[in-house]
Order: C-alpha cells, then sequence, then structure tokens
C-alpha cells in the first residue's frame, strides 16, 4: 500500500484573522471551514489548508465530542510549496512586490526549475516552486 497523494496540509499560526486575510486576500484561496480562536480551512486546487492556532490544537477532545481529532500541533515556523509554472512564478514575484511582501529568496535549482520564498504573517516560509524540482 502507497498513498496517492497528500489530501490536506496544516500550518500553525499566530494570529488566525490575519492568516485568514493573507491566505484568501493575498493567495486568492477559497474559505471553506472556520472556528473562531482554533482554525480556518481553505480549497488548494484538489486539496486543503489547514491553519492552526496551535494552543488550540493541544487541547483533546471532550469524552463526547462527535469529531474525536486527536490533540496535534507544532512550535516555530512551517513550510509549504505551492507548485506554479515559471510565468505563473513571474507573475506570484509582481504580485507580492505590490503588497510589500519581500521575497526571501528567488532561486534555480540545479536539477532544473525554480523557487521564491517569503513569508507568511505568522513567519512561515512559504515557496512557489516549479513541480519540475521534483520530476514532477
Amino acid at each position: 500500500m502507497t498513498p496517492s497523494a497528500i489530501l490536506e496540509s496544516a500550518l500553525y499560526v499566530t494570529d488566525l484573522a490575519a492568516a485568514e486575510a493573507f491566505y484568501a486576500d493575498v493567495l486568492g484561496l477559497d474559505l471553506i471551514g472556520r472556528v473562531e480562536g482554533r482554525h480556518v480551512f481553505f480549497r488548494c486546487g484538489t486539496g486543503v489548508l489547514l491553519l492552526f492556532n496551535a494552543e488550540a490544537t493541544k487541547i483533546p477532545p471532550a469524552p463526547d465530542a462527535r469529531l474525536k481529532v486527536p490533540p496535534h500541533g507544532t512550535v516555530g515556523q512551517g513550510h509549504l510549496c505551492f507548485a506554479a509554472s515559471a510565468d505563473e512564478i513571474a507573475g506570484w514575484r509582481k504580485h507580492l512586490a505590490a503588497r510589500n511582501i519581500a521575497i526571501e529568496s528567488d532561486f534555480q535549482w540545479p536539477q532544473g526549475g525554480r523557487s521564491i520564498y517569503f513569508r507568511d504573517p505568522s513567519g512561515n516560509s512559504i515557496e512557489f516552486a516549479e513541480p519540475g524540482i521534483w520530476g514532477l
């Protein structure tokens, strides 16, 4: 047995409102769920991006909870990479610059393909990269 795809990816944020605004307004993702003080969820292509308040996810579910999601979370900055073509990366570079979001790094990988890196409001490292960097 081998998983066929990643269905959801999670980042942990320090300010849910700022994260929601960034991922909706700057990156244009569609909000699909929100629980005040705990999480915001976004559709991204065929997958889902989960943004959690890490402190809220450390609390175990009540014994009678309908959804018994176990505690999880992390401390510190995470990383997420969105797939983008070379032309899309050029467009994202201009889009981010117009919003005064600094590009932290922009380079060509030795095996081919380009990446740009920047930070979300919680300091997570966000990347746009050509799928070819992984041979996809």
